[in-house]
């Protein structure tokens, strides 16, 4: 095994050439829903083992891609859902800055908003593009769901290719119009098979019974495909195993890479795509920032058989689970465990279709690496393609992966799922390779903390801009470029917060402490009616109310124990509720009403809170 650099403290001397003339092209890829620990490289460099906690991944295309450049074993998403995680990543904004805490239509009008990395870019010069999934949620004007221009080029992984037959099995929303409205009442799911046909049916429905027929139609699927599906959600539909219908080369990650390759090879060119659109080649007078956002491995997590005859024969560790670590959660967290459990916390919990097998979590695990690997194939085809148009322009190049655009708990916390301020839901990786050699050294390791947030700025920094001009003042990410040579404001904390599924709920994440805390008295989106008021609720609630989590991760990596109502954390509990509520409530919290085009607030109580330094006063900290 080759040994690899270990950048432990960041602080040599590199030299980067970003000349105007050398602006490299930048491939970007993100996954959804991926962890770390499907990646073979991130365990070797983590755990020193090929294997993962649970047991057997693969990665071999991955694994290679590490070898040219750094992997960053600790990046920290500042959200734990694709929407907000992607509108954090595409603004350089952490959510209570940029005022996207969940899934809001957010959009250009308000005066508080800055450019998406896309839109600045092009003004250095660049053509941009995304192929597969982007959405960050970010839109021209209020409701709008349009290709606005925004990004640039653009692939929908489901409008222009799902919708149009490439893919596998694809849910959507039913809706029609009630009263004079529409309304969304239900959900469809579609099956697409090799020989083109399709079988849709539907599978909720708020405003009637299912039919017999559609009964029959959603068992028919399951049984074909072996299918496991939630048991203790509301939505019953999830599939978190089963065979996909289509082989590795038909399945809507192979045509997500499809379409990008045939975006390059087509380059000046008009061309029809796959589904039928006009669409022009990327112009080769111009370098590009291209998003290439697969879908693996998130629901339906649905590997081709190829690769789950590959994982069939493997068993796989369940992670460790007490149901009496459910004791000392605050509701929020707790709320989820219920919603999301798989493991079962009673026997009769199995009886009552409330959580899963054994065999069903060995199937639910097996499935999802198998998915990883299918995607590595895919991820490998991309970057290969990326590569050979580099070769042939003869231009510098940058690959930015983000390993999953969050996590996803496999049984921690006896859960499957993310929304969670838990490891396995924020704590990721990612891995920058560049032609420029002395910029990303090929076969390090970085172990610095990073955050999502990091990348916009990285991207921009690559391709020329300077980043410390005042006007770039609202990024709250770091050049990771930067990082690594020790020029960078060190970070004692990384930041997140989001509203979705349990309500409003920030983190704040460190090597020895990991702390979350209820944010807002309100559940759902801020309304005109709410938005920036009561804003110092959570500092001024009863502890109680404010929901704290507190882990020490010195003795409780796994994050089973909440001591933040233990006697002797108490304190560093109230601490941390100052340290974090400040920043987040207070130094330049954005909140939006996203339905109008410029109505909103921004809370500036705790100014200069975010210092990045996490100074806790030595008497605070309890002694092991």
């Amino acid at each position: 095994m080759k040994i690899k650099t270990l950048i432990m403290i960041c602080g040599f001397s590199l030299t980067v050439a970003h000349a105007a003339d050398k602006k490299p092209n930048i491939l970007w890829i993100v996954t959804d829903d991926q962890r770390p620990d499907s990646l073979q490289c991130y365990n070797r460099a983590v755990y020193g083992t090929d294997e993962s906690p649970l047991g057997y991944v693969e990665s071999p295309n991955i694994d290679a891609l590490a070898e040219e450049g750094v992997l960053f074993t600790r990046a920290i998403c500042n959200s734990p859902a694709c929407g907000p995680s992607r509108g954090s990543m595409h603004t350089g904004r952490y959510p209570f800055r940029n005022g996207h805490y969940g899934f809001e239509l957010s959009h250009q009008h308000p005066d508080f908003v800055t450019p998406v990395v896309h839109q600045t870019i092009r003004e250095y010069g660049y053509s941009t593009g995304v192929f597969g999934k982007s959405d960050s949620y970010i839109y021209n004007d209020p409701g709008s769901y349009g290709n606005d221009g925004i990004f640039g080029t653009k692939v929908h992984f489901k409008h222009d290719l799902q919708k149009n037959g490439f893919g596998d099995i694809y849910s959507s929303v039913a809706g029609k119009e009630i009263g004079g409205k529409y309304k969304v009442y239900g959900s469809t799911e579609k099956v697409m098979y090799p020989d083109g046909s399709v079988r849709k049916y539907l599978v909720k429905n708020s405003i009637a019974d299912l039919t017999d027929e559609e009964i029959a139609e959603k068992k028919k699927t399951d049984e074909e495909l072996g299918l496991l599906r939630a048991y203790s959600l509301g939505n019953k539909t999830l599939i978190y195993g089963g065979r996909n219908p289509q082989p590795a080369d038909k399945t809507v990650d192979a045509w997500i890479a499809q379409t990008f390759i045939n975006y390059l090879e087509n380059a000046d060119k008009s061309y029809t795509s796959i589904f039928g659109s006009k669409m022009k080649g990327v112009p080769t007078d111009k370098p590009f920032l291209i998003d290439v956002g697969f879908r693996f491995p998130h629901t339906p997590v649905l590997a081709p058989q190829s690769y789950r005859d590959r994982f069939a024969d493997k068993v796989y560790r369940l992670p460790e689970f007490d149901p009496k670590d459910l004791d000392k959660l605050p509701s929020q967290l707790k709320q989820l465990t219920d919603q999301m459990r798989v493991i079962p916390r009673s026997p009769e919990d199995v009886d009552a279709k409330k959580a899963f097998t054994p065999a069903d979590m060995q199937m639910a695990i097996r499935d999802y690496y198998a998915f990883c690997a299918h995607g590595d194939e895919h991820i490998g085809r991309t970057i290969d393609a990326f590569k050979a148009y580099c070769k042939k322009q003869k231009s510098e190049y940058l690959i930015i992966y983000t390993v999953g655009d969050h996590g996803w708990q496999l049984g921690e916390q006896g859960m499957e799922s993310k929304f969670s301020p838990w490891r396995e839901s924020i704590h990721n990786a990612a891995i920058v390779v560049s032609s420029d050699k002395n910029a990303f050294p090929p076969g390090s390791v970085c172990d610095e903390l990073v955050e999502y947030v990091d990348f916009a700025p990285t991207i921009l920094a690559a391709g020329g801009v300077n980043i410390q001009d005042s006007k770039y003042d609202y990024l709250d990410g770091q050049d990771l470029a930067a990082v690594l040579k020790g020029k960078a404001q060190k970070r004692d904390y990384a930041l997140g917060e989001m509203n979705l599924v349990i309500g409003p709920r920030a983190y704040m994440r460190a090597k020895e402490w990991a702390f979350s805390m209820k944010t807002r008295p309100f559940w759902g989106y801020v309304k005109e009616e709410n938005m920036g008021k009561d804003i110092k609720w959570a500092l001024e609630c009863p502890v109680k109310d404010a929901e704290l989590a507190l882990y020490d991760l010195r003795n409780d990596p796994l994050e089973r124990n909440n001591v933040a109502a233990d006697p002797e954390y108490k304190e560093l509990a109230e601490w941390f509720r100052r340290k974090l509520g400040n920043i987040v409530l207070g130094d330049g919290r954005a909140e939006c009403d996203w339905k109008k085009n410029n109505v909103y607030t921004i809370s500036n109580f705790a100014k200069g809170a975010d210092d990045k330094k996490l100074d806790i006063p030595a008497h605070l900290i309890p002694t092991l």
